[in-house]
């Protein structure tokens, strides 16, 4: 190689070592700023965060309880008696009074029976007039009868000492007490046949009360072919139609519910009912002062206020829950059953609780840290406990004070140390 390539290599291998000096200087003079901005940079490099200051105030604490409502009551229509439906004369939905019509079962059998039943009445009636008749008639004979004994009765005490001073014959006297005899003999057949005229009477009587019973249950399966509504409330939807068969042993065809109040069943489990029976003077007693509230399946709360009904008899084994009811007024029926919504009530009020937004809040391996920041816009991490959450706010049980600063938005951009540009309280 001669000299001016050998000054040539010289000056390139110098050019490669510049560049790379100068790299690791500007590297360098990166790190050493970037250092410098994150522990004492100027206010605009600050991160901006907004804080809240840590509230403390008396909380009611909520209970909430998964709810299904239900009519307060439910009358299933059935059909009493079998025949075809010929009409329906209701609007299904509709408000339908008691002893409105709904639907009409053909009638003409029942009509049919009814005046059948009618006539076995009247001819019970007439043997049993009869048999009164013939009592009387009974009676007259035995009257006579009677009548008639005593004549003879007196022919033959009279002929007896007249035949002893040989007055009369004895032909007399025989003949004498032989009708005495004969009109006792008329007596006893008189009276038999005033017995069988009595006996004939309460035949006659029980006869009638049969043919009247006939009578009613022909007249009650009448009308049972007019199915009325036996409340006041909201018909459902027709579950039969003109032209079906209906008997008593069909579905309903319909039903009315009383929707005001309706009823709201929730279950309780059972700890929480022995937790209100050792707080207070009887689960029953407490439930009674509770005002309970109902959150829809659109998130609102229903305006109404509603209150404690009952609680079932017994825990479910099987869930080891207890079912209670709730009344809420339902004025214009705008809550149906079946719907499902939230029942919660106030259960107890938690005095001088500590509130942040739940946002503040962060969780870091299955705990929970809130980022306070003090006076000097430092930042430092706390691990809390929180408890109930209130609206969109969180009980904390413990790791904070009153009047704390925690970051409600932007805890995410910081670092235990860090200053930051606070915004808000």
């Amino acid at each position: 190689m001669n000299q001016s390539g050998s000054y040539a290599l010289v000056l390139g291998e110098m050019k490669t070592k510049n560049i790379s000096i100068w790299l690791h200087c500007a590297v360098l003079l990166f790190a050493v700023g970037c250092s410098k901005s994150a522990s004492e940079g100027p206010l605009g490099a600050a991160p901006v965060v907004v804080l809240t200051p840590v509230e403390q105030k008396d909380v009611p604490i909520y209970a909430e309880w998964i709810g299904t409502l239900d009519g307060m009551v439910n009358a299933a229509i059935r059909a009493q008696v079998p025949g075809y439906l010929l009409r329906q004369d209701y609007l299904e939905g509709s408000h339908v009074r008691k002893g409105q019509l709904l639907f009409e079962i053909d009638s003409r059998p029942f009509q049919a029976a009814f005046a059948q039943s009618q006539g076995q009445v009247a001819q019970a009636r007439g043997q049993l007039a009869q048999a009164k008749a013939q009592l009387v008639q009974s009676e007259a004979q035995l009257a006579k009868a009677r009548a008639d004994q005593v004549r003879t009765q007196l022919d033959s005490d009279r002929y007896l000492p007249l035949a002893k001073a040989q007055a009369v014959t004895q032909q007399d006297v025989d003949n004498a007490v032989q009708n005495n005899i004969a009109a006792k003999a008329q007596i006893q057949a008189a009276s038999a046949q005033v017995e069988t005229a009595k006996a004939q009477i309460q035949a006659s009587n029980a006869a009638v009360e049969a043919a009247l019973a006939a009578l009613e249950t022909a007249r009650v399966n009448l009308e049972f072919t007019r199915l009325t509504a036996p409340i006041d409330g909201i018909a459902g939807r027709a579950r039969m139609q003109v032209g079906d068969l209906v008997s008593p042993s069909s579905d309903p065809v319909t039903t009315v519910s009383t929707l005001d109040p309706i009823k709201a069943y929730f279950t309780i489990s059972e700890q929480e009912y022995l937790g209100f029976a050792r707080e207070h003077d009887g689960p029953q007693a407490v439930m009674k002062r509770l005002q309970l509230e109902l959150i829809l399946a659109d998130g609102s709360v229903y305006p109404e206020k509603g209150r404690f009904f009952f609680a079932d008899r017994q825990v479910d084994p099987g869930t080891g829950a207890i079912q209670l009811a709730g009344l809420f007024p339902n004025p214009g029926n705008v809550l149906r059953p079946g719907q499902y919504g939230k029942v919660r009530a106030v259960v107890r009020v938690k005095k001088g609780a500590l509130l942040v937004p739940q946002r503040a809040v962060l969780q870091q391996q299955g705990g929970y840290q809130v980022a306070v920041v003090n006076q000097s816009n430092e930042v430092s991490l706390r691990t809390v406990q929180p408890g109930e959450s209130y609206g969109t706010q969180w009980i904390i049980n413990d790791g904070l004070k009153p009047g704390d600063r925690v970051i409600a938005e932007g805890a995410d951009r910081v670092r235990p140390g860090m200053k930051v540009h606070p915004q808000g309280t």
